[in-house]
């Protein structure tokens, strides 16, 4: 009985030390570039000669970098709402109806995530070459769209398929119509998998480099602009203060996306649903 408790006390602690160690690996790098935007020097090197605000003065009075952003926003709002809503329609119809060749059609959803992304690129900037579509904000979207939707059907299939169909088949019994029964039924319960497929559509779109570097035209997204900034040993500080804000801005959506799962759970446990 004691080599046993002792058997698994000791797994526990091997497991704790890997989970240090992850975290350490994953985390230290980021807290060392936030702690370098504070650095009053261009050099990301110890010790640090002193603190400053500097770079983060100099990122808010950046135009370039603030249409960047800008762009980058847009671009991400459209897309997480296309792609949830397509990979919405698309998860309803393969949890909720027989479809010959289900398993064909969802391979064939899927495969942008297989395809790399620098061959992905250089087809869709020639397809849009040749019938004409100039590259710019609207390519980079479409691209995004591509890419985006198999992530946002996979969030809404485990979702779909996480409570009970006869629930809209009740609701349809009692004389609701398709667009009611989704609308009263289907969506507050699915709820939380709109909110999760949005935030990392949004997420997707914000940070994708590869499609947006062949698809922009002479407007960029930020991930571009900042790629475009690297070769200027002067502006790293200026773009570790930017990576520094969006790693708090991560925290807090994460946290947000984290907290409202959480909620989406207790409610289903609470309904029995």
């Amino acid at each position: 009985m004691n080599s046993t408790a002792s058997v698994q006390g000791s797994r526990h602690g091997a497991l704790g030390v890997y989970a240090i160690a992850y975290l350490a690996f994953v985390y230290i790098p980021l807290l060392l570039l936030a702690l370098f935007s504070f650095n009053d020097s261009v050099f990301i090197a110890f010790p640090l000669q002193g603190f400053t605000l500097d770079w983060y003065e100099d990122m808010a009075n950046s135009p370039g970098l603030i249409v960047a952003l800008y762009n980058s926003i847009k671009i991400a709002c459209v897309v997480s709402v296309i792609a949830t809503i397509m990979g919405a329609l698309a998860a309803k119809a393969v949890t909720r109806y027989a479809i010959p060749g289900r398993g064909p059609v969802i391979t064939f959803i899927m495969i942008p995530l297989v395809i790399p992304g620098i061959i992905m690129g250089i087809a869709l900037m020639v397809i849009a070459n040749s019938i004409g579509l100039g590259l710019s904000l609207y390519t980079i979207g479409l691209g995004h769209i591509l890419i985006s939707t198999p992530f946002a059907m996979l969030i809404m299939v485990s979702r779909l398929e996480g409570f009970d169909k006869n629930l809209e088949e009740a609701a349809q019994d009692l004389g609701e119509g398709a667009w009611f029964t989704f609308w009263r039924v289907t969506f507050p319960l699915a709820l939380p998998g709109f909110v999760a497929s949005l935030l990392l559509s949004f997420t997707i779109s914000f940070g994708e480099f590869i499609l947006a570097f062949f698809l922009s035209g002479t407007q960029t997204t930020l991930p571009v602009y900042i790629w475009s900034q690297l070769r200027f040993p002067n502006r790293l500080p200026t773009i570790l203060a930017l990576d520094t804000c969006f790693l708090v801005i991560s925290f807090v959506v994460i946290s947000f996306a984290e907290w409202f799962r959480r909620r989406g759970v207790q409610l289903k446990s609470e309904s029995g649903v």
